[in-house]
């Protein structure tokens, strides 16, 4: 046992590795539909303007103003979606509005150049043009904001979990086994300081992936 054990006598290393499934799966999830949902919303107010953007706009700037934890551990406590769907759902819902901010800027700046102009000059329709040529030149950015949110969507999986309100048993994450492990720290301290770790080693490895992606997409560098 290279973690040792947890008060239960269970291998805390397995438990650990296991453990990442779940949490992980949680973040990849809900990146995914968080930045598939924020483009198109962000697509369409950049595109269309006017009553389009303002609907949306405000949308945004209402779910903008939602505070994640706290109207998360409301929306979880009243939900019963078995294992990972349940805070999956949550964080689908709370997270798209940064992508659909940052989808949005791009595509108003695409929106004005010369390739767009040109391609509506020869009579492309508007779905070929948001599709064939704003898309491509605004999906950038949203890809770097889906792989941070990645990390933060794992951290709030772990904080919802710790809570007794994401993942729940007899499924386990790394939040179950922090919060698991807090009554025995005294006693057993690996039994949390591992998990703590492996959640704070890959919320940080996404967030550094995420700078590095900047750095590659940025067309000044």
């Amino acid at each position: 046992y290279w973690f040792g054990t947890d008060q239960q006598g269970c291998d805390v290393y397995s438990l650990s590795v296991f453990g990442a499934r779940p949490s992980v799966a949680v973040g990849l999830i809900a990146a995914v539909v968080t930045t598939l949902v924020g483009a198109i919303m962000g697509l369409l107010a950049g595109f269309y303007g006017g009553a389009v953007d303002s609907v949306i706009s405000r949308i945004v700037d209402v779910f903008y103003g939602l505070p994640m934890i706290v109207v998360g551990i409301a929306a979880l406590s009243a939900i019963t979606l078995p294992g990972i769907w349940g805070v999956t759902f949550v964080l689908c819902v709370l997270g798209w509005v940064t992508a659909a901010r940052m989808v949005r800027a791009q595509t108003i700046e695409a929106k004005g150049q010369d390739y767009t102009l040109a391609a509506r000059a020869l009579g492309a329709s508007n779905s070929r043009i948001m599709l064939r040529h704003i898309l491509p030149n605004a999906i950038g950015p949203s890809i770097v904001v889906a792989v941070i949110s990645l990390g933060g969507f794992i951290g709030a999986e772990a904080t919802f979990s710790f809570l007794g309100l994401g993942i729940r048993p007899p499924a386990f994450s790394w939040g179950t086994m922090i919060a698991n492990a807090q009554s025995v720290f005294f006693t057993a301290p690996w039994a949390l300081f591992f998990p703590a770790f492996f959640l704070s080693l890959t919320v940080l490895a996404f967030f550094l992936l995420g700078d590095a992606i900047s750095d590659a997409l940025d067309p000044t560098n």
